[in-house]
């Protein structure tokens, strides 16, 4: 019986014949890791090369055909070339036996079809693969044409590291087989290029935002905690300019929340002895640009703040979470406020 061997999110459980990418972390610069595509000698574990062998698909040319159902326009052909000719240098140091393969993306009879599809299909006991593949030992198992399936939408890069890593499991290697670069369980997935939440008109995936509130740093904490009702009060009635049908639900706990406000005695984003206030995002970063491309979670810090100042505060930076980063774009009572217009009762 052929077994299928997936590419999947690293978060998944994993048991024989399931391999993952490790999932998208939230953006950051500074620590953003790209996978490597195309080992060296020098990185590539020799003492787990495989003793010769025989080839199940033969001595003739395995034909290739490819499709992309994900997105007809792109020509993906170039990177199932890349993923074979890889194999074609390495497959008898690793697999034990030479292959040749022949790209045909339109043949009729092929021995392997490569599917690039939107969603690839139930693999094994994992929903949520990036790529599948039959592992052939044996001659005996290939049907042709045996299916390699592929995510869609991923960077060329990750779509050839895909390709060839399936590729390595229809010439009958595991996930803990050499090259560890190609077949190792986890390996970092991006995908095509994506808007920035900067540059999208709403940088959210829905409306429907849960609200941590920590007064404890607070001067007048009811009082604060009320401000702060008026700035979520004024969006879900619909403020002027930004989106509708928005909804905020307050929670207990700061871990279930996509909105924190807090209050501090200290400014992580200024001198310490100023009032102010401040805002952090985090969300993931799909394509690998270093920069967010949905926000996820939103934290707004208010430092050394008059009370009824709060609620401004806190509408401000809302509307620049919710897109609104230019003052320009924002509702009217968040465009050149004085001081005293922050402290009035702005959202009436």
């Amino acid at each position: 019986m052929t077994r299928l061997l997936v590419l999947s999110l690293v978060c998944c459980l994993l048991v024989a014949g399931c391999i993952g990418p490790v999932e998208t972390r939230p953006s950051d610069p500074a620590t953003t890791t790209r996978p490597t595509v195309s080992p060296t000698a020098d990185s590539t574990p020799i003492a787990t090369a495989a003793p010769p062998g025989v080839s199940p698909w033969g001595e003739e040319p395995v034909v290739v055909a490819v499709a992309n159902s994900a997105d007809p326009s792109r020509n993906v052909t170039p990177l199932v070339r890349e993923a074979t000719a890889y194999w074609e240098a390495n497959a008898e140091r690793y697999a034990g036996y030479p292959i040749d393969y022949r790209v045909v993306p339109d043949a009729e009879a092929p021995d392997l079809r490569v599917e690039f599809t939107e969603t690839v299909p139930e693999c094994g006991t994992v929903t949520d693969a990036v790529g599948c593949a039959p592992l052939i030992t044996d001659a005996r198992q290939i049907e042709r044409p045996e299916t390699i399936w592929i995510q869609g939408g991923l960077s060329d890069q990750s779509s050839v590291l895909v390709v060839t890593h399936e590729l390595g499991h229809t010439l009958g290697l595991g996930h803990e087989d050499a090259p560890a670069d190609v077949m190792a369980a986890r390996s970092v997935i991006y995908t095509q290029p994506k808007p920035n939440a900067t540059e999208r008109a709403y940088p959210w995936a829905d409306g429907e935002f849960t609200v941590y509130v920590d007064t404890a740093n607070a001067s007048d904490p009811a009082r604060a905690s009320e401000q702060v009702g008026h700035a979520l009060d004024y969006y879900a009635e619909g403020a002027p300019g930004m989106p509708d049908n928005l909804t905020f639900r307050r929670v207990d706990d700061p871990e279930a929340a996509e909105i924190v406000v807090d209050f501090s005695d200290t400014s992580p984003c200024g001198p310490d002895d100023e009032a102010g206030s401040c805002v952090g995002t985090r969300g993931t970063d799909p394509d690998g640009d270093g920069a967010i491309e949905r926000y996820e979670r939103t934290r707004i810090t208010l430092v050394n703040l008059d009370t009824d100042a709060v609620g401004w505060h806190v509408g401000y930076w809302l509307a620049y979470a919710l897109g609104a980063e230019d003052d320009a774009d924002k509702p009217a009572p968040f465009r050149d406020a004085s001081y005293e217009e922050r402290r009035s009762e702005w959202w009436r």
